[in-house]
């Protein structure tokens, strides 16, 4: 079994054995087992990251096994440049979540962390897939395990908000589907990617393709204004859960982009990309805006992903290198800084078990560790330099007034709105007098949750400080990617 297979597998095998386990009576073991299983998913990419050559856009640790001859489906998987970092990625998130649930989710521990550990190999899988249907099946899967997160370890409204996220990403899917079946057949019956890349299309063929491509991905990310049931998720779900969709589940749609909607149909991409970049705009700066009058904490960084989120597709269609790779470099700062932000909500929620911001404040005073990994986190999430969330968006700025002054002046007015609405958050939440004896109770973290918030501090200044490696893998890949899109494929 090869590197890929292995990173995809693991975590799965451990998350279907968990499920054989008694739920509660055993939950101790479950969740020694679930560290287990998702350590050892992380340590399977290592080799990875070993063995992955920059500075070539070719992909990599390729597996291809035949898989349903009849339709010549294979088993196809490989990383370049663009997917590499987020299998790495997925995979440190995991074992991120299954220790911060530790002690929160005290009900079916087993089926909680087997659909997390399944939900990261599936994950895994959307980024390595090179084959349509292959990719397809790993793009929908990943919808299953996080709608039964969300319905089962979710808040009051979990099964209104984990019908919403189903119906919404599953509908968008179903034009993909078809174009991936136009696909096929203008291929000669084949679903390799690859050879879709090389398709010559006419420019109808090309401009329904992409909207067939928008549907599925621009939900995803969520681009606006198809974002609406985004805050519902995030409020709705689990602490796990939120991180684990902000973090991840979001990229797979602005994968997407990469991988199908610019090299399949570069002619409607250029001639459409005003659109995206007017969509990415109102995200980066309406969006922000809506996030600023929030009075629940998830909500305002439900929005405030999104706005984030805005950077990486208006990166992606001003079609130069430096705003895709920074693109790409804000899908992974985005990683580790919204899983911070949700998982720091969630250390205060295990406390008081509110997420409205005005039942807070002054809690500085009893929680001064805490405080500190929540200031990082706030300073990250508007784009402080030294941190993580500031190399991609500011590279996407850089690119954008390369591009047009006026449209990079829009962009660069998202860092003072990311300002406002985090550190105005802050002040409310954890500065001044303390604000109620609920405040007065809490405790400061202890060394389980001191440790998580540690690993992604460690996570966003190392990116911050030093995004080389970032951008060394990305580089080759990109130009690549740009210098298809630039030539017309009309036949």
């Amino acid at each position: 079994m090869g590197l890929l297979s292995l990173a995809i597998w693991t975590p799965i095998a451990f998350g279907l054995l968990l499920l054989f386990m008694g739920r509660d009576e055993q939950a101790g073991a479950v969740r020694w087992l679930a560290l287990i299983g998702a350590m050892a998913g992380l340590l399977v990419t290592f080799p990875l990251m070993a063995g992955f050559v920059p500075g070539t856009a070719d992909m990599q640790f390729v597996e291809k096994l035949r898989w349903i001859d009849t339709v010549q489906i294979f088993y196809h998987l490989g990383v370049d440049g663009i997917s590499f970092w987020f299998v790495p990625l997925t995979a440190f998130i995991t074992v991120i979540v299954v220790i911060a649930s530790w002690e929160s989710i005290t009900s079916r521990v087993n089926q909680y962390m087997a659909a997390f550990l399944i939900l990261s190999g599936v994950m895994i899988g959307v980024f390595c897939a090179l084959d349509g249907m292959l990719f397809y099946v790993f793009f929908e899967g990943t919808l299953i395990p996080m709608y039964l997160i969300i319905g089962i370890w979710g808040g009051p409204r979990k099964i209104y908000a984990a019908f919403k996220f189903f119906l919404y990403t599953l509908l968008g899917s179903l034009l993909m589907l078809i174009a991936m079946l136009y696909l096929y057949n203008e291929a000669g019956g084949s679903f390799d990617i690859a050879s879709w890349h090389a398709l010559p299309l006419s420019a109808h063929a090309q401009t329904m393709l992409f909207f067939a491509f928008f549907a599925a991905f621009a939900v995803k990310v969520p681009m606006w204004p198809v974002h609406t049931w985004l805050p519902d998720v995030h409020v709705e779900a689990p602490t796990g859960g939120s991180a684990v969709l902000a973090a991840i589940m979001l990229k797979l749609g602005a994968y997407g982009f990469l991988r199908f909607s610019l090299p399949i149909a570069p002619d409607a991409s250029r001639e459409w990309a005003w659109l995206m970049i007017t969509l990415s705009l109102i995200a980066v700066i309406y969006v922000g805006l809506v996030a600023m009058v929030q009075k629940d904490m998830k909500k305002l960084v439900a929005y405030s992903s999104v706005a984030h989120m805005g950077f990486v597709t208006l990166g992606f269609f001003i079609f130069n290198d430096l705003g895709m790779s920074g693109g790409i470099a804000q899908m992974i700062a985005h990683g580790f800084v919204s899983a911070a932000m949700f998982l720091s909500i969630g250390v205060l929620y295990d406390r008081v078990h509110s997420r409205e911001i005005a039942d807070y404040g002054g809690v500085v005073n009893t929680m001064p560790n805490f405080t500190a990994f929540a200031l990082l986190f706030a300073m990250a999430n508007c784009g402080l330099p030294g941190t993580a969330g500031f190399v991609g968006e500011w590279m996407v700025i850089l690119a954008a007034v390369k591009a047009n002054f006026w449209l990079g002046l829009a962009a660069a007015s998202a860092l003072i709105w990311g300002a406002a609405y985090s550190l105005w958050m802050f002040k409310r939440v954890y500065l001044g007098p303390v604000g109620n004896t609920n405040v007065r109770a809490m405790l400061d973290i202890g060394r389980r949750e001191f440790f998580v918030l540690a690993l992604l501090t460690a996570a966003i200044l190392a990116m911050g400080l030093y995004p080389k490696p970032v951008t060394d893998v990305t580089d080759a890949s990109v130009a690549k990617l740009l210098q298809h899109v630039a030539v017309s494929k009309l036949n």
